[in-house]
């Protein structure tokens, strides 16, 4: 495909030269999709109000240059989700969840992998901007994210046996799922303690429409078991911190706090 004409979130845009931007995408034909917009920066009529974070687009790129990177051809705004710029929270959120994309999203996916990456981004900002975002809702769309991005982790069911888990039992986080209380003793490095009662809400929260994500009812522990259990999980896949999280912590109160102090 030498001519991409495609849907796309923007993800992030880096000056280049004295003129250019780079223009990292989320596409659902391609996944995560690098690209130079030539001239954006010198001239207002190239890219008119289209390159900036957030914004829902419909463009075309040229691919047809071997060895260089994709041209921006033409951008057109579909949707620049103004109420998340106009809200800390919000904007700290959209901001953590595409860091978060941008880094773990594969580039040249498969055509279904690409569609549901860029249907959970598309959802998530949608939902983000009529939101007040908070601890619960934090959780609730990293979950959705690594699922979204191939990483489910399996709250249901026990990774060893395939029994469901009672009382309470362990997650596992290299293993990627919860540990029943016959199997919690057998490997206890990097394994969290949790109540299946917090299981039972993440696996609502992945199972839900996300215009319900709001009705979900988190219990202090739960909530903060349920942060430990996110925190680790991210840390396990991405490696790193990530350069939004401080100012997302900042922006709902937590700066200062790990997951394992509240």
């Amino acid at each position: 495909m030498d001519r991409l004409v495609s849907e796309v979130i923007l993800m992030r845009a880096v000056d280049f030269g004295e003129s250019d931007r780079i223009v990292h995408l989320l596409s659902p034909e391609v996944g995560r999709l690098t690209v130079i917009a030539k001239g954006a920066r010198r001239s207002i009529k190239r890219f008119p109000g289209t390159l900036d974070l957030f914004n829902h687009l419909r463009v075309a790129v040229n691919r047809r240059r071997p060895g260089s990177m994709a041209m921006l051809e033409q951008a057109t705004l579909l949707e620049p989700f103004l109420g998340l710029r106009v809200q800390s929270a919000r904007y700290a959120l959209a901001s953590y969840l595409l860091e978060l994309m941008d880094r773990m999203a594969p580039e040249g996916a498969a055509r279904p992998d690409a569609q549901r990456l860029f249907g959970f981004v598309l959802s998530a900002l949608r939902t983000l901007e009529g939101a007040t975002p908070n601890a619960r809702l934090r959780v609730l769309l990293e979950l959705r994210a690594f699922d979204a991005l191939g990483l489910r982790p399996e709250l249901a069911r026990c990774v060893r046996c395939g029994e469901r888990p009672q009382g309470r039992v362990a997650f596992h986080v290299a293993d990627g799922g919860v540990i029943c209380g016959a199997h919690a003793g057998e490997r206890s490095e990097g394994t969290l303690p949790v109540h299946v009662g917090t299981l039972k809400v993440l696996q609502q929260g992945l199972e839900y429409d996300y215009s319900r994500l709001g009705r979900l009812a988190f219990g202090p522990q739960a909530l903060a078991e349920a942060r430990q259990l996110l925190f680790r999980f991210q840390r396990f896949h991405v490696g790193i911190e990530l350069r939004s999280e401080r100012f997302l912590d900042e922006s709902l109160g937590w700066a200062g706090l790990t997951p394992e102090s509240t």
